[in-house]
């Protein structure tokens, strides 16, 4: 079995760190430099920086900041947002980062997903599915931070996604994102399940024991964490931090 990785998911708008609910309302928390180096401090397993106004406001990513990142990230990084082509993740990947996250360019230029997986690997790029519920009750994948509903099923996107390229997917709940509600563990598993790539679920962790269940009951290899990464706890004030090891130690216990 693969050894579960918790990821801090970092959000930023322009250059500065922000949190979403629901992925409305950012709120300024920091500056993601030095989270960064707080979490080298911290060993986490891996890092996410997505910024989340490249894509909205039709903007090339931004390379200063990733060099930044990526400088004193002592972590695996993925980077997202605003990638369109495949010079510019030629130019992401040069700087340092490990892997890209597409999340509308997966949907509105799908072969860039097989372009950049045969350039440089398929463990480089990470589909990104943002998902949230319809009126009807049932799931879309939605798109430009959640104000645009594909009428597409998350399942079958998953598994195209899957054939197209992509060494992983990471999945978003809307709806539980930044709630502190714990993950969406219905839909997680069936994706997980109909996938042969790793899952990493994202939105709404508020509690250690979230991240089990997302593990153990929800099938992911990965574990997303917003809130509970930049905050003391629901209602406080910022603190970034990560589980110490001997907690996730005994967390990820069967």
């Amino acid at each position: 079995m693969l050894k579960t990785r918790i990821i801090p998911c970092l959000l930023v708008m322009n250059n500065g760190l922000v949190k979403t609910v629901k992925f409305k309302n950012p709120s300024y928390v920091g500056d993601p430099i030095n989270a960064i180096r707080i979490y080298n401090d911290k060993e986490v397993d891996e890092l996410i920086l997505l910024d989340i106004s490249a894509t909205q406001e039709n903007k090339e990513p931004n390379y200063k900041l990733i060099s930044d990142a990526a400088s004193e990230c002592f972590m695996p990084l993925t980077y997202g947002g605003g990638i369109k082509t495949l010079d510019q993740a030629k130019k992401i990947f040069e700087i340092g980062v490990e892997k890209l996250s597409l999340n509308n360019s997966a949907y509105e230029k799908p072969e860039l997903i097989s372009r950049i997986a045969s350039a440089y690997g398929t463990q480089s790029v990470i589909a990104s599915i943002d998902i949230k519920k319809n009126m009807w009750g049932r799931y879309d994948v939605v798109l430009q931070r959640a104000t645009k509903s594909v009428g597409v099923a998350p399942i079958e996107y998953a598994k195209q996604l899957e054939s197209l390229g992509a060494g992983e997917i990471m999945l978003t709940s809307v709806d539980r994102e930044g709630t502190w509600e714990g993950y969406h563990l219905e839909i997680l598993q069936k994706v997980s399940s109909a996938v042969n790539i790793p899952v990493i679920c994202n939105g709404g962790a508020g509690k250690l024991e979230h991240i089990r269940e997302a593990v153990f009951n929800g099938g992911a290899s990965g574990v997303a964490i917003g809130s509970m990464a930049v905050y003391q706890r629901k209602g406080m004030g910022v603190l970034i931090n990560f589980p110490a090891r001997h907690e996730i130690e005994k967390l990820l216990q069967e």
